[in-house]
């Protein structure tokens, strides 16, 4: 039996000028539309990220992860409100090492001066992944029939949007995780991987791997997505499995929302089409404080700690 894969996409037909009707966009936000529905992944060549970009990113990456922990270290976080910075993350997963990073220009910053060209490629990749980020917004808001540029406009506090290069050293005996099972609680994530296997997306109790395509991003649907949508979209449960003999790099980019903005199934796909919503809303940052809680109070490798099924609204007659 064949294994499955998560659809890929190719974005070149919204850079060019000669797409005449708009037949072939519609093509591709339908079949966007259709992987969020159906897998809540997919990958997406063509979009725009330079790839001599993507490629000295990941090299850089590497590198720096390969520095003494001495010269690592000097990249902490100022301060645990403003966690960006260097960072090891526990046992529980085998010592994964991290590198966040906010906003380019933002003061919550903590970027190391080695390797020459890092800090400045990375700003350079955000940006890119910014206009990327857009770009599938957009197309998700034309696809569940939203008026016009009202997700951008529905997010548009982007200073919380944040990258974080990862480390996962080889599997050894002891783990082979590098990630448990989980949802993101953002809105999309966008992942460069490197040419190690290791990304999985759970479907039908499955597990699909995710092969690095040179030159592709995957993208993936966030909980926050899931509520919009009335869950027309359901961000898939995903982890990493180390590899065995070889460490992991990627650079992971996280489309967020600001804390104070309120949630709920979107109107346009609830009450204005006779559909009862699905969710209750909620506050951003409330849903943040609920999953802290759930990490603090149960241990990492738990199936879920994303706490979106506390607002989910019991369809079951009392």
């Amino acid at each position: 039996m064949a294994i499955p894969s998560i659809p890929m996409v190719d974005f070149s037909c919204f850079f060019r000028k000669d797409d005449g009707n708009g037949i072939g966009k519609q093509k591709i936000i339908d079949e966007v539309g259709k992987a969020c529905s159906e897998y809540g992944f997919f990958q997406v060549v063509n979009h725009g990220v330079p790839l001599d970009l993507m490629n000295r990113a990941l090299e850089l990456s590497e590198t720096f992860f390969e520095l003494s922990m001495e010269e690592k270290l000097k990249c902490s976080p100022i301060s645990t409100l403003n966690p960006a910075g260097y960072g090891r993350m526990g046992s529980y997963i085998g010592n994964n090492e991290r590198l966040r990073m906010c906003a380019p220009g933002s003061s919550c910053n903590v970027f190391p001066c080695s390797p020459t060209g890092y800090r400045k490629t990375m700003e350079e990749i955000f940006k890119e992944f910014e206009k990327v980020s857009e770009l599938v917004e957009s197309i998700i808001n034309e696809f569940l029939g939203l008026p016009t540029g009202f997700l951008g406009q529905y997010n548009n506090e982007r200073t919380r949007d944040t990258m974080i290069a990862w480390h996962y050293p080889p599997a050894t005996d002891i783990t082979s995780n590098g990630r448990d099972e989980h949802q993101d609680s953002n809105c999309i994530t966008f992942v460069l991987q490197d040419d190690v296997v290791g990304l999985e997306v759970k479907k039908d109790k499955q597990w699909i791997p995710i092969p690095p395509v040179k030159g592709s991003l995957v993208v993936n649907i966030g909980v926050i997505l899931q509520v919009l949508s009335n869950k027309r979209f359901e961000a898939a449960r995903h982890r990493v499995v180390k590899h065995r003999g070889r460490s992991r790099n990627s650079i992971v980019f996280f489309n967020l929302l600001g804390t104070d903005k309120w949630v709920e199934p979107l109107p346009q796909l609830t009450r204005e089409i006779g559909e009862a919503p699905k969710y209750r809303g909620f506050v951003y940052k409330e849903f943040i404080e609920v999953r802290g809680k759930a990490a603090a109070v149960n241990p990492p490798s738990r199936e879920d700690l994303t706490g979106v099924d506390v607002y989910e609204i019991s369809t079951k007659e009392d």
